[in-house]
């Protein structure tokens, strides 16, 4: 029972206790004391029940809280308990589904119609003590909700959001317009008049499908530990991320590709600089004084940088005249190492010229990212059973549609020209 519950029922006694002692005429010394007594705990229970009241509140507040997410926190853990082998072997060799896969997997039959076998896209995610390339574990944990893009890819640390739809067209409503503000000049004089609420829609279409093809070989299905498990989840978390990086960056914006957002910088609306001068930490800092005159950050330890690695050994070979620092030192003072992303497959390698290349920054400001990545359901995994059948090989086919908008221009800034 609730504290406050209890004092409640306490205090209906006392009054109760004090109504008969008042009603008597000559109340006896004993009764009289008692009277005292009641009273001064009435009053001590009055301060107790009010404690009470603001300590059940918090927790009623963390308890909604706890309902709020428990879902998400309830499909996470069935996400870590998803097998990837099972769909393998279910598409070899017909093995039923069971636990967990078979429930996710029906689950996302019921939201939309697959080929194949769906695939969550959280099932993509490495698992704790991976084996990446470098042959060295790599502790990652997956999150209850994978509201961004694969966590070594380019696009996830620029700040891209990742945004899972049903089916359909939608909508995001971005707010372009600004407040007017002014002082009456005099006593009777009108202040600033007032300013339409403007919104911008970006709009994510799925005309965009994304396809990854896998061979995996008798032996390797035969190996049906963690072995394939963890084969067949990196290659397709490197495959997609490599394939989406470029497309979010790059994207021609035809022949199946959605138009990346260099690409189609001048489409998006971003602002494009040319730095024509050396690469310098100079014409990062003029770029992050930029967004701080558009109020997009308030410290340039909030700005995303995305590089080509030509560009990297510029800055770190350029050092300052009489000193051991380069403009690569200069910058990561200003600019967290983990905000920077160093990549040949986004960016592209040259700029106008080949002695020039680009660099991007992006923030992401009043909580919307700077970039939209939409999915569409699951990734759809088809099996291939003709290419690959003299070996006894196992083909499959994985289809994602996706697409990529920008939401506030102003939260991107494009470099180009850097000598």
């Amino acid at each position: 029972m609730l504290t406050s519950v209890t004092i409640q029922r306490r205090q209906s006694e006392i009054r109760q206790a004090l109504a008969e002692l008042a009603g008597k005429e000559k109340p006896s010394d004993d009764e009289t004391r008692k009277m005292g007594e009641l009273d001064t705990e009435y009053r001590s229970n009055e301060t107790r029940y009010r404690a009470a009241l603001t300590a059940e509140d918090t927790e009623r507040r963390e308890a909604g809280a706890d309902l709020e997410t428990r879902g998400d926190r309830e499909f996470a853990a069935m996400i870590n308990r998803f097998e990837m082998r099972q769909i393998a072997l279910l598409l070899d060799e017909g093995k039923a589904l069971s636990g967990p896969t078979a429930e996710i997997v029906q689950e996302l039959r019921t939201k939309g119609g697959y080929r194949g076998v769906p695939v969550p896209w959280q099932a993509l995610e490495l698992r704790v003590g991976e084996t990446i390339a470098s042959g060295t574990p790599n502790p990652i944990q997956t999150m209850p909700i994978i509201d961004r893009l694969f966590p070594d890819s380019v696009a996830g640390r620029m700040g891209a959001q990742m945004i899972n739809i049903d089916s359909g067209l939608q909508e995001w409503p971005v707010v372009t317009s600004s407040v007017t503000a002014g002082w009456a000049a005099t006593e009777t004089g009108s202040v600033a008049g007032p300013t339409v609420f403007a919104t911008t829609d970006r709009q994510l279409a799925p005309n965009n499908t994304l396809g990854i093809q896998m061979k995996i070989t008798r032996k390797a299905l035969k190996q049906s530990g963690d072995a394939l498990e963890q084969a067949v989840r990196r290659d397709m978390n490197g495959a997609i991320a490599a394939k989406l990086d470029a497309a979010v960056f790059q994207g021609a914006g035809s022949g199946g590709e959605p138009l990346g957002v260099v690409t189609g910088y001048s489409t998006y609306g971003i602002t494009a600089t040319a730095v024509n001068a050396a690469a310098s930490w100079s014409a990062f800092r003029s770029a992050v004084i930029r967004f701080m005159g558009n109020y997009a950050v308030s410290a340039p330890g909030s700005v995303n940088l995305a590089i080509t690695p030509t560009l990297w050994g510029k800055l770190d070979g350029a050092l300052i005249t009489n000193t051991a620092v380069s403009e690569w030192d200069r910058l990561l003072a200003n600019i967290p190492a983990s905000n920077i992303a160093i990549s040949a497959n986004a960016l592209p390698a040259t700029g106008n010229s080949p002695d020039e290349v680009v660099a991007l920054l992006t923030t992401s400001a009043g909580g919307v990212a700077p970039i939209f990545v939409g999915t569409w359901g699951a990734v759809d995994l088809i099996r291939d059973p003709y290419s690959d059948a003299a070996s006894g090989g196992l083909r499959l086919t994985a289809l994602a549609t996706m697409d990529v908008t920008v939401a506030r221009p102003a939260q991107l800034e494009l470099l180009t020209d850097i000598q």
